[in-house]
């Protein structure tokens, strides 16, 4: 009997050796794992915590105009820039012990674990905001051990690195709302229209009922689904003592309004202009030793959005259906600001830009820079041409070319460079170009910054080398800026995620150079004044008159015309604007309706940028002289001359004799036998 009392002791005393053996055993090995969980933790480091975030546009008044993002939409802002109830409801819902776990609820583990044995597979989950966070910005939903396992590890290191408040406002800037939306302001924006930082109790709960399956809850989805859950996190919060039983009573009763359909999101503020802004941010940003891929980008554009409404409303209201494309752009005369672009009716369907992409013949809108070589070269806005039926030869004499004017008339008598321009007469361009010459030409063209190349034959004058709509309407904003040209500019500002100014370009040394004289600038956009003006009326009628009732102020402008192409460029003091339509496919323009869009869309544009600013002449610089001048003779205007108007002339151009002078009626209705410039005035009219 002792003996087996002994031996059944004996037993007893060596299980009891085990237990302990495996006790300290286990509780070494759960040491030594810490130890090397932590060791590795601090020879890994802290996790780096980068996600792309969206970039943000602004107008020039600051307003947000729209963003960039890279298929996530994100904007990542502060716990303090959040409304308080949205990390209360976040916490509430998710992690009611987030402020005091080290990143793992064991209890919530535990209850998992139980519930995934006895179903054999992974049905639920205990993961805490820091792992959830952990999961956002390192690894995939995947619902597997191995993730569970790297979600852990993540999470740990998390932990040990940064502070709670630090987790809690990068798991609510990246957690996933539903329809593209990651974080609380892009969700905020999306179905409130407005930030996080004005969000209201119930508007937070039902914010934070989305994360748990965005598919079944979003309110936008199945708003009943939201409801409830929106109700059972403000029960939550009530519990949690993060708000009174009166609160959330008000909650319950409160009236939200989910704003998706008008929200940022889904607005389209001039997405041609905005492409072409992030072309010249993403230049800017590499050059300023960044890449634009990094995101969290505030773009100050120069975009003025009273420009670009008015833009697009006489759009809308004159093109017709159909194929039938359209180009528009306006900029500052004083900084070369982009102010509005439309690069086509619609952006979804053809994100092609006729603006700044498409490059066709300018037709009759590159007459004023003809013009402009010509001025520098001997003639004035008084010196004549016949225009008649006229072939030319070039090529050596090999070939000829008989251009013709767009009614099939001519003047058959000569008329004034200032007549010219105004009724857009073709044989007098043609003779212009050959007098000129074509090198002279091929010069003014490279100093304006134009790419386009000159060719050696008559049909050159009528604009029949391609060009973008943006280099015709920074030549015109040239010539209305005193002949100082500016770089056509999209960007102010550009700051980074922190706020730091990376560009400003105040205090950039942007390009200006000289590239017309002040006088011969002025000259030509007083001369394209006269497209305006009926007192040009010839055999065919100035080009603006179908558009002069609309005409409150001064503008300068030319018509351009060609097959396929319809064109109007011109400006104020204060403004110009170029608009083009054709068809992409080149199709002929014929429809009478639609050789009107581009006046209509020009002048009513104009007229609506210009509401509530000063009317502001042309002002003539020194040197330069208006006269009142008889524009069928070119001599100074008495009473017995009917077809007056004041034109500027350089002071040695000014006429000397009168309009009733025999010898001006003589030269103006008889034939030039020699066929050569001739003007009132005694000096050569091309120099050496």
């Amino acid at each position: 009997m002792r003996r087996a009392q002994y031996r059944k002791k004996a037993s007893r005393s060596k299980r009891m050796k085990r237990i302990i053996l495996l006790s300290v055993a286990a509780i070494c090995a759960f040491f030594s794992a810490f130890v090397t969980l932590r060791i590795y933790a601090q020879i890994v480091g802290a996790p780096i915590i980068q996600v792309p975030i969206s970039s943000v546009f602004l107008d020039h008044q600051g307003n947000v105009i729209g963003d960039r993002f890279n298929e996530q939409r994100r904007y990542w802002i502060s716990l303090e820039e959040m409304s308080p109830f949205v990390a209360q409801a976040a916490i509430a819902v998710e992690d009611q012990e987030f402020y005091e776990h080290n990143g793992f609820d064991y209890s919530r583990i535990a209850s998992a674990l139980l519930k995934d044995v006895k179903a054999g597979r992974k049905v639920e989950g205990a993961s805490t905001i820091t792992q959830q966070y952990a999961r956002n910005l390192f690894l995939t939903h995947e619902k597997s051990w191995n993730r569970k396992i790297n979600e852990a590890l993540y999470a740990y290191r998390l932990e040990i690195f940064y502070e709670k408040d630090d987790l809690l406002e990068g798991y609510l800037n990246t957690v996933y709302f539903g329809h593209g939306m990651y974080g609380v302001e892009a969700a905020s924006r999306y179905y409130y229209g407005k930030s996080a930082k004005s969000l209201t109790l119930a508007e937070s709960a039902l914010l934070m009922a989305v994360p748990k399956g965005p598919t079944h809850y979003s309110p936008i989805v199945n708003e009943e689904k939201a409801v409830t859950r929106q109700q059972l996190i403000l029960k939550l919060m009530e519990n949690q003592e993060f708000i009174s039983a009166e609160q959330r009573k008000q909650a319950l009763d409160e009236k939200y309004v989910l704003k998706a359909e008008d929200s940022i999101v889904t607005k389209k503020t001039a997405p041609y202009f905005l492409e072409e802004v992030w072309k010249e941010a993403s230049r800017i940003v590499q050059s300023k030793g960044h890449r634009i891929e990094e995101g969290g980008w505030t773009i100050q554009t120069t975009l003025n959005k009273q420009h670009q409404q008015a833009a697009e409303e006489s759009i809308e209201k004159w093109m017709p259906e159909g194929e039938l494309q359209i180009g528009f752009v306006s900029m500052e005369p004083k900084t070369g600001y982009v102010t509005a672009m439309v690069g086509g009716r619609n952006y979804a369907e053809s994100p092609f830009n006729r603006v700044t992409q498409a490059k066709r013949q300018p037709g009759s809108i590159i007459k004023p820079l003809l013009y402009a070589a010509a001025l520098e070269n001997g003639f004035s806005p008084l010196t004549y041409l016949k225009s008649e039926r006229t072939i030319f030869t070039y090529d050596s004499g090999r070939q000829e070319y008989e251009p013709k004017n767009v009614n099939g008339e001519f003047a058959d008598h000569p008329i004034s460079l200032a007549q010219a321009l105004a009724i857009s007469d073709n044989i007098y361009a043609v003779k212009t170009l050959e007098e000129v010459g074509y090198k002279r030409f091929q010069q003014l063209i490279e100093r304006f910054d134009i790419n386009m190349k000159v060719a050696d034959t008559p049909a050159t004058a009528l604009g029949t080398s391609e060009v973008s709509l943006l280099q015709m309407t920074k030549a015109y904003n040239t010539i209305s800026a005193k002949g100082i040209q500016r770089k056509p500019t999209f960007i102010t500002k550009i700051t980074d995620n922190d706020g730091k100014v990376i560009y400003d370009v105040e205090n950039e040394k942007l390009k200006e150079k000289k590239v017309l004289l002040e006088q011969d600038a002025f000259l030509l956009s007083h001369l394209m004044t006269g497209m305006f003006d009926p007192i040009f009326n010839d055999y065919s009628p100035a080009t603006g008159i179908s558009i002069r009732a609309k005409q409150s102020r001064p503008y300068a402008a030319k018509s351009g015309t060609t097959n396929t192409d319809q064109y109007l460029v011109g400006f104020s003091p204060q403004l110009t604007a170029g608009v083009w339509n054709g068809y992409d496919q080149g199709k002929q323009v014929s429809d009478a309706e639609a050789k009107q869009v581009t006046k209509q869309v020009w002048i009513e544009f104009m007229e609506k940028a210009h509401q509530g600013l000063p009317v502001e002449p042309f002002i003539s610089p020194p040197g330069v002289r208006g006269v009142i001048v008889d524009i069928e003779t070119g001599g100074i205007a008495t009473s017995a001359c009917s077809k007056q108007r004041l034109v500027y002339l350089k002071e040695k151009d000014v006429p000397k004799k009168l309009c009733t002078d025999p010898k001006l009626k003589q030269h103006t209705f008889e034939e030039n036998e020699d066929d050569e410039p001739w003007s009132l005035f005694p000096f050569s009219f091309f120099g050496e």
